[in-house]
């Protein structure tokens, strides 16, 4: 039976922080006018990693300092999903719908199937151990890509003290069918991913302002046909903070934490508007049918519904 952390019952509304502000009409069409910030939960302690688990009806994030991937039904619940965890980091779900994890502690991708089972997929490359793998995003394909900045290796809150066995920090593609993996780009501290609805950009934060460098900034990449990335652009540079965690809507539309809240952004760079959180947030993600988008700001998940999803 799973730790419960939280009983159902209806969710908190948040006191205190500005309601969502549209910097483009076509914002104010997507966010309804009472749309309202609200609390699922505020008992963890460093939240990320959120992804919506159609096998499980759920939520699942991760409380990295806390150790554990947790999830949100519904109804209100809130539950231990996976406890004692390595201090897991980023989830996403692939094609056979089981939950992919980064793990900073451990050094590698795993995943935990519906009904429990755990496997580990990949933990180095070309004989060397990752640096601590952040996040993770499933291709139509099949294939994972992930990226691998150095946040585990220097903060012991998040992972284990340790110099980098790689020297760089990199994204990489895993294909599961075949193990394959590949190297696909650099950048000083790769953080976010999210594809573009067709598939054909990759999105890739840079969040080394973070650890000393000057990247605050979101980079789109063209996808080959060969899955080899083209020459990077810059889709802007996000002020204040960084943009940590992503995801991308039908429309193509980027939502983006930032040190204000969730900003989005136009496929172009254009900001359209913001979504205020009290505190500054790590990631977000849509729930079913993009009618709820979901984030993680510290100790708190929230959640704010949102309007014309896919049509």
């Amino acid at each position: 039976m799973p730790d419960l952390l939280r009983p159902a019952g209806p969710s908190d509304p948040v006191p205190h922080v500005d309601p969502p502000q549209a910097q483009d009409p076509r914002f104010a069409a997507v966010m309804p006018p009472a749309a309202r910030l609200v609390a699922l939960y505020d008992q963890a302690v460093f939240c990320e990693g959120p992804v919506w688990w159609p096998a499980r009806g759920i939520l699942a994030w991760s409380d990295i300092e806390g150790r554990r991937v947790l999830g949100w039904h519904p109804d209100g619940r809130v539950e231990v999903v996976i406890d004692a965890t390595p201090f897991i980091n980023g989830n996403t779900v692939d094609r056979d719908g089981h939950l992919v994890h980064c793990e900073h502690g451990n050094r590698r991708l795993s995943r935990t199937r519906p009904d429990g089972h755990y496997e580990v997929l990949v933990e180095s490359y070309r004989g060397n151990r990752f640096n601590s793998p952040n996040d993770v995003v499933c291709a139509a394909d099949g294939a994972l890509w992930f990226s691998d900045p150095a946040y585990g290796l220097n903060t012991p809150r998040q992972g284990r003290l340790a110099e980098s066995d790689l020297g760089h920090h990199s994204v990489y593609r895993f294909d599961p069918a075949s193990a394959a993996l590949t190297r696909v780009a650099e950048l000083g501290q790769p953080n976010g991913l999210a594809f573009a609805p067709d598939g054909r950009t990759l999105y890739v934060t840079d969040t080394s302002r973070t650890a000393g460098g000057d990247g605050h900034t979101i980079y789109a990449y063209p996808v080959a046909a060969d899955q080899t990335l083209g020459e990077r652009r810059v889709v802007a540079a996000v002020e204040p903070g960084v943009p940590d965690g992503l995801c991308v809507d039908h429309r193509g539309w980027i939502w983006t934490s930032s040190e204000a809240g969730i900003q989005v952004l136009s496929a172009d760079g254009h900001r359209l508007g913001l979504i205020p959180t009290p505190q500054v947030c790590s990631n977000c993600c849509f729930g079913p049918g993009e009618a709820r988008l979901f984030i993680t700001s510290k100790a708190h998940l929230y959640a704010i519904d949102l309007a014309a999803g896919p049509g």
